[in-house]
């Protein structure tokens, strides 16, 4: 019988630390030294365990997921004294006074003002007008209050489109120096974003001369007073006025602190002011070459759907390489719809989800300006989207068609080709042969996303919902199973930790009725898991097994029941408006479930179902649904529940490893588009190799995730959000950090009009698991996320390779993945400096991943890695370089197995089949691929990276499989298992006298380290043969039983046991390291050194030195 309610405290406890005495019957009998040593082994494992997990939170806290919290409020500055500047001989002249009055009553009528915290203008000094401007040019702009008339008309003759007035000046300065203000609030922290309703308009002016209504230019003399006063050492001018801001550019063409991107109407040069400068060629010169963005429209009426393909997939992959400090914006509205100078089509909630996506940027440092924009309806609807934006108010629906024009395409396309070379951000492109003409998808979304309820607050509501319940579903076999209840209890204790709970509004957590699971699943799925609630222990545990990876309890029904009906309050209220977007902190996860079955950890599908359940309530279906699953394993359930549905579109981003990583099957390759009218609506973006984190995920969103999901244009994003490609995950072996995902989640938040429920899957480093989560909450309640790691490293070159892989497979479905590189752009850069080791694995690739698409390494000699210098022939080089360097390791390449719709995926924690290659292992022979010579080097100090010199005909080989050569795999490690992707990992290669170095690092810890028992009375004689053949060739000792049994490279034999026993640790009797089958990893801790030393001595006659 289930546990009373109230016993769920004591339960609690339990799980999280009070632990008490258990065993069999009759355990308590056993008394004496065997048993009292145990206890304090058993005590220092817990004592371990704890300080690991406490030393990584620390680590974690540092983040400081408030840094930028601090910072509140959106400051507005305006003065009635802007409307002074007016044209004395043409009263109708378009930058006239009534611009900035409007934009004020559309923000009264709004009611936006009261929210905004108004800031006094002042006059900018004539030194800080020299920042930038000529004392000729700011004395002649002077002298001007004492014109008359004729004289003002004159001097106004002699520039390009300009007027003067008397009060010219003083609305100059004041203008100037209303932005000064803003700059100097954000960057202290008095506000966290402005806006400026300032005139005349600015980016047209030059360093000793009026262009274009401007006459001081305001943003530009803004950038050098963030320089010289607040020492900022980055600045993003982003211009979005429909003319090129030629002013800003010659200002800033040759300085590399000063990116510029522009994005205007050109139409060849015929279009003002008629410079070819304005053209894509012109990216900046000398020190600053790159630093210049032109992106040229060549013809009017572009969208919506352009302009933001612009920003996803030409500025943000720019602007999060370059890391600004702060953001400012030439914010000119001429682009809107209806403007009679611009003859564009963008709309305000555009200018919303821009702003929105630049929010994004220098923690949330923005400031606008306001340049042109001459319909006065547009421009004050427009800029009152942006003030909206800034005041954290939910992005709206886009009204109009999300695909970008052929035109944009060819524009951006252009851009990009051009600043190629000076972005590794943009070298994720390979320029492929693309598809041509229409989308094949069987729909496309012409009409407008589907009306909702929408929460018009400027302020964003986050749903929360989380009920202890869930954690009565546990392990009654393994208390160190990853998916322990703790998870959801240290995710919730983080939010209350870091004050989200309070600012969240709690959502009620409901159990999913049987009708609703039907949506999913089969009643005999149900009904079979219905019946474990009343089940015996031992028939749970042989149910279980039946499975893949699946434990079950006689709460585990009801916890599923939980997790499925607390998403389906979340979305209600979502959908309902009384929330913008939530966080559901639910388990067990659900994204492996599928329609018959459960599947690794999971029992129903709870992002499908939320789905199904969202379209069920929708009053206009078929509500359109993104699933973006970002957990680092495929959701193999979630795809084959929705491949044949054009109403679902189900993104994945995972760990893929050629089919080798769980659930080990092709149906979560790249080619796996989808079926029937679903064809293009599942989109698998499969990791091979590296270790990838923040810029390979971000790359990613920018040139698939966000393309694909603004042109299908959802009515409700769902993540499936597992936290298990995190740094330090013990499962996923990946390095995406908090930060990282709050990126994510801020750019999911542009899309379906903010409506994004985020739902807990895996992750399985409790601290980890809790800081990215919360890092997710914090955004969706609107705060920026913080800044990334400066600099940002390069995507790793495997995920260049799946990017493209993705993008091949679905430009035949979605225009806006249509980017094209000319090949002599490619060929014409130099040898590309790779993060990571590349893998030499010759065979078994597909022909679509094939070496040759990817570029050469560099020659011999050359250190690949992000560092731009030269390995020199010394250990100390390589020594001072192992901090920067980014972590690879190698793949197999083995051929995954081909699963079926009931989702036959290989176990999720499992005894691995695969092959490693231990780089710090191998010697001459092995390099030579002859698996009769021991794998293991000499002992080494256990305290110490292990690090080792191999054969130079290893580079050689690796050298010939870049170049497309048929190779053997590499030589596989000793203890024949895979994954090292913590084991050990490639954190440098270097060239040294002819031969490769590489440092191998273990894991300090592992769930599994309470199996290694105490040592026997007889010790550890490293030179016993196996027991089962006699070999001494290369033997392991289990760490539970110790036995002992041969290697891989001899008759497998330990493999064999370790699969049998399932016994997890083992220590080799060659270089003493120590393997966890279960954790697929070296491991080095404490509880390890009396087995170790112990070795040592037999081995060496002599003890290693005290642990420290």
């Amino acid at each position: 019988m289930k546990p009373p309610f109230d016993d769920l405290g004591h339960l609690k406890k339990q799980l999280l630390g009070e632990k008490g005495v258990s065993g069999n019957k009759g355990d308590g009998e056993k008394k004496g030294a065997s048993s009292l040593q145990e206890a304090k082994r058993r005590g220092r494992m817990e004592k371990s365990r704890e300080e690991k997990e406490e030393e990584l939170h620390i680590n974690l806290q540092q983040l400081d997921l408030s840094s930028r919290a601090a910072a509140s409020g959106t400051g507005l500055v305006y003065t009635e004294t802007f409307t002074h500047h007016m044209n004395l001989w043409e009263p109708s002249h378009p930058e006239s006074p009534d611009r900035v009055t409007s934009i004020m009553k559309e923000l009264e009528r709004q009611e936006l003002l009261s929210h905004c915290i108004r800031v006094e203008p002042r006059e900018a000094t004539e030194k800080e007008l020299q920042l930038i401007h000529m004392k000729h040019y700011v004395d002649l702009m002077k002298s001007t209050q004492t014109m008359s008339e004729s004289e003002l008309h004159t001097l106004s003759d002699e520039y390009d489109s300009v007027y003067l007035h008397p009060e010219t000046f003083q609305v100059c300065v004041l203008g100037v120096g209303s932005v000064l203000q803003l700059v100097d609030q954000v960057m202290t922290s008095e506000l966290r974003n402005g806006f400026a309703v300032v005139r005349p308009p600015g980016h047209h002016a030059q360093c000793n001369q009026s262009n274009g209504f401007c006459i001081f230019n305001n943003v530009a003399v803004a950038a050098r007073y963030a320089q010289t006063k607040h020492k900022v050492g980055r600045v993003l001018i982003v211009d979005w006025d429909v003319h090129h801001g030629q002013g800003i550019q010659y200002l800033f063409q040759e300085d590399p602190s000063v990116l510029y991107f522009s994005v205007h109407r050109f139409e060849q040069g015929s279009f003002w002011p008629h410079l070819p400068e304005s053209d894509s060629q012109f990216v900046g010169s000398g020190p600053a070459e790159g630093r210049n963005i032109n992106l040229p429209w060549n013809q009017t009426g572009m969208t919506d759907a352009d302009y933001i393909s612009a920003f996803q997939q030409l500025l943000l992959p720019v602007a999060n390489e370059f890391q600004p400090q702060l953001v400012l914006v030439s914010a000119g509205f001429d682009a809107s719809a209806g403007d009679q100078k611009g003859e564009m089509c963008v709309s305000p909630q555009c200018f919303h989800i821009l702003t929105h996506m630049l929010m994004s940027l220098a923690e949330g440092r923005v400031i606008l300006a306001l340049e042109g924009g001459y319909n006065l309806q547009s421009t004050a609807e427009s800029a009152a989207a942006c003030v909206r934006a800034l005041l954290g108010g939910a992005c709206p629906p886009l009204p109009l068609l999300t695909t970008p024009s052929d035109s944009a395409l060819q524009s951006i396309s252009q851009t990009t080709s051009a600043l190629y070379p000076h972005w590794a951000s943009l070298q994720v492109l390979e320029g492929c042969p693309l598809a041509d003409g229409k989308v094949i998808r069987a729909t496309t979304n012409k009409e407008s996303m589907q009306k909702t309820n929408l929460n018009l607050s400027v302020t964003t509501t986050t749903g929360l919902v989380y009920d202890e319940r869930m954690m009565e579903h546990l392990n009654m076999w393994d208390r160190h199973h990853p998916e322990q209840p703790q998870r959801i209890f240290k995710i919730f204790s983080k939010h209350q930790q870091m004050g989200l709970v309070d600012r969240c509004q709690r959502i009620p957590a409901r159990l999913a009725t049987e009708e609703e699971l039907a949506m999913c699943h089969s009643v005999q799925h149900i009904e079979q898991m219905k019946a474990t609630a009343v089940m015996k222990p031992r028939d749970l545990n042989k149910l279980g097994n039946e499975f893949n990876s699946i434990f079950i309890n006689n709460q585990s029904f009801q916890s599923a029941l939980l997790a499925a009906g607390s998403c389906f309050n979340a979305v209600e209220s979502i959908l309902t408006g009384q929330v913008n977007n939530g966080v559901a902190i639910v388990r067990p996860p659900g994204h492996h479930a599928e329609r018959d079955s459960p599947c690794g950890f999971c029992f129903f599908n709870t992002a499908a179902l939320a789905a199904r359940y969202a379209q069920k309530i929708s009053h206009h279906p078929p509500l359109r649904v993104l699933i973006l699953d970002w957990d680092v394993h495929h959701g193999n359930g979630t795809q084959h529940m929705f491949e044949d549905d054009d109403s679902v579109l189900y993104i994945s981003l995972h760990r893929y490893d050629n089919g080798m990583f769980f659930p080990s099957s092709i149906d979560a390759a790249p080619n796996r588009v989808g079926v029937a009218k679903g064809a293009g609506f599942n989109v698998n973006v499969a990791w091979n190799g590296g270790r990838m984190g923040d810029s390979d995920y971000l790359a990613a969103f920018h040139h698939v995730v966000m393309p694909i999901a603004t042109e299908f244009n959802p009515g409700l994003v769902l993540v499936s959000a597992g936290f298990d490609a995190a740094r330090g995950d013990p499962l996923g072996g990946y390095n995406v950090t908090p930060e990282g995902y709050a990126h994510l989640t801020h750019l999911l938040m542009s899309l379906a009009g903010g409506r994004v429920l985020i739902i807990l899957e895996g992750g399985y480093n409790l601290s980890s698991i809790s800081d990215s989560m919360t890092m997710c909450t914090s955004v969706l309640l609107g705060d920026p996320p913080p800044s990334l790691v400066i600099p940002l490293p390069a995507p790793h070159h495997n995920a260049t390779a799946t990017i493209n892989e993705v993008i091949r497979h679905h430009a035949p479905y979605w225009r806006s993945l249509r980017i094209r590189i000319p090949e002599s752009v490619r060929a014409s850069l130099p040898s590309p400096k790779l993060r990571g080791k590349r893998s030499s694995k010759g065979k078994g690739r597909k022909s679509e991943q094939s070496s040759t698409d990817k570029p050469p390494l560099p020659p011999s000699g050359q250190e690949v890695t992000m560092v731009h210098s030269q390995a020199d022939h010394s250990l100390e080089q390589l020594t001072q370089g192992l901090a920067s360097l980014d972590i690879s390791h190698t793949l197999s390449n083995r051929t995954p197995d081909i699963s079926t719709p009931g989702g036959r995926a290989r176990p999720k924690v499992r005894l691995s089949e695969e092959k490693v290659t231990c780089k710090a292992e191998v010697n001459a022979e092995s390099s030579e691929g002859t698996p009769e010579q021991s794998q293991s080097a000499e002992s080494m100090q256990p305290q110490t990276l292990a690090v080792a010199v191999a054969a130079s005909d290893a580079v050689a080989a690796r050298d010939e499989a870049a170049t497309g050569a048929e190779l053997e795999p590499e030589p596989e490690g000793a203890c024949g298992w895979s994954k090292p992707q913590k084991a050990f990992e490639l954190t440098c290669e270097v060239q040294m006298d002819g031969a490769s170095m590489f440092v191998v690092n273990p894991l300090s810890w592992c769930p599994h380290l309470d199996a290694v028992k105490p040592l026997p009375t007889s010790g550890i004689d490293v030179f016993r043969p196996c027991q089962d053949c006699g070999s001494e060739a290369e033997n392991w000792i289990c760490l539970t039983c110790y036995q002992v049994f041969c290697g891989r490279y001899v008759n497998e034999h330990m493999v064999t046991h370790g699969a049998v026993s399932e016994h997890p640790m083992v220590l080799s009797f060659c270089d003493l390291s120590v393997w966890c089958y279960l954790c697929e990893a070296y491991i080095h801790n404490q509880i390890l050194f009396e087995a170790k030393n112990a070795a040592h001595c037999a081995k060496f006659g002599e003890e290693i030195p005290p642990w420290s």
